[in-house]
């Protein structure tokens, strides 16, 4: 089998193999093409790679010649036009990009988004969204703590104390939950907001507060993600949401649907209610943001609040943020290769079937083919 590894777009560091990852694949056996300059923002050089056993090509060599294609993001239309019959593996957000899957269907390509894998146990050497998320959830901390303009521990000094910051994370999954003990360490007190009950106890044994809100539709179904909540439900979830802004110092939030925009949970009357120099990360930006005024990739000064838009944040670490990803791209590749080091499409395995989108001219993806 032959792989190719192709380079991301201009505003991507990441790349979807480090060198150390194809040495895992050569060595089985695997011959993988690698396009030059992929992994140099990730600190990954054309030579490591070939030490690694990896052989360098040009974009068109690798697009004509390669049988399985690693690409993070999305290829234009025209390189997907030349990949008929042929694997395409990558996080392509296929909810929210129906009418690309649509194409790559009448490509005839097959295709694999990562961030659709079931969320099982078995499952968790490949989650991708858990990976990126850990280091996401702790950049947010790390970002917001350099655009507030107070200290974040508390300090008892000659000169007088200093009370430490108040911080709000809404959502308390992987990248909440590490957002939980980064901004600990750093010494603020933090509360968390959750639609799920469930995540109490992992919040209260970071050292964390959790906020309750009574009567929360049950996410116990959804494989870990958010669910839509009754309009009961979200009034008092307001309310609570604005008691907390009102007192926080810096606000996380990262609240995502899958397919639907992002819910808004911090409104405009509670940001003109939070104090000058507050901080807002706002994870979910790409798909709307978690407040009214979010945009993504941009900072906006609201009201003296600093709105920060920033649904990448785990490509500001590409290094490792490339490492764990690409681990979990070599753990999904076991279960398409046989012992050979060929490519062997199980369709009976629940976790290939699960996150193939597209195959045989069809849109094969239930959740996608339904909108």
């Amino acid at each position: 089998m032959m792989i190719g590894l192709l380079k991301e777009p201009a505003h991507e560091t990441r790349v979807s193999l480090l060198a150390e990852s194809v040495a895992a694949l050569t060595q089985k056996g695997i011959s993988v093409l690698v396009e030059n300059g992929a992994g140099e923002k990730a600190f990954c050089t054309a030579a490591d790679y070939e030490v690694a056993g990896g052989q360098i090509k040009s974009r068109n060599e690798i697009l004509s010649s390669s049988e399985v294609i690693l690409s993070i993001h999305a290829l234009a239309h025209n390189e997907i036009n030349r990949l008929s019959q042929k694997v395409i593996i990558g996080v392509y957000q296929p909810l929210y990009n129906i009418e690309t899957m649509k194409h790559w269907a009448f490509a005839n390509i097959t295709s694999f988004s990562l961030d659709m894998l079931p969320r099982t146990t078995r499952a968790q050497a490949m989650d991708v969204l858990s990976s990126q998320a850990n280091i996401a959830g702790y950049k947010a901390v790390l970002l917001a703590a350099g655009h507030y303009p107070r200290y974040l521990p508390m300090f008892i000094t000659a000169a007088g104390s200093i009370k430490p910051a108040k911080v709000l994370i809404l959502g308390a999954g992987v990248a909440g939950l590490q957002a939980i003990a980064t901004a600990k360490r750093l010494g603020a007190v933090v509360e968390v907001f959750d639609t799920r009950p469930a995540v109490k106890e992992e919040v209260m044994s970071l050292g964390a507060k959790f906020i309750e809100v009574e009567g929360a539709a049950d996410a116990s179904q959804t494989g870990g993600y958010a669910v839509e909540q009754t309009e009961e439900y979200k009034r008092k979830q307001q309310q609570k949401i604005a008691e907390s802004t009102a007192k926080a110092d810096i606000v996380i939030t990262t609240a995502q649907i899958p397919g639907k925009k992002a819910p808004v949970l911090i409104t405009e009357e509670m940001l003109k209610a939070m104090r000058d120099g507050s901080v807002i990360v706002d994870m979910a930006a790409a798909t709307g943001g978690n407040t009214p005024f979010t945009k993504n990739n941009e900072t906006i000064n609201y009201n003296g609040v600093s709105i920060i838009g920033d649904s990448s944040l785990q490509s500001t670490m590409p290094s490792d943020a490339s490492k764990v990803y690409g681990k979990n791209v070599l753990n999904f590749l076991q279960l398409i290769t046989d012992k050979e080091g060929k490519l062997n499409l199980n369709w009976e395995d629940e976790l290939v079937k699960g996150c193939c989108i597209t195959h045989n001219g069809e849109v094969l993806h239930e959740k996608v083919s339904n909108n």
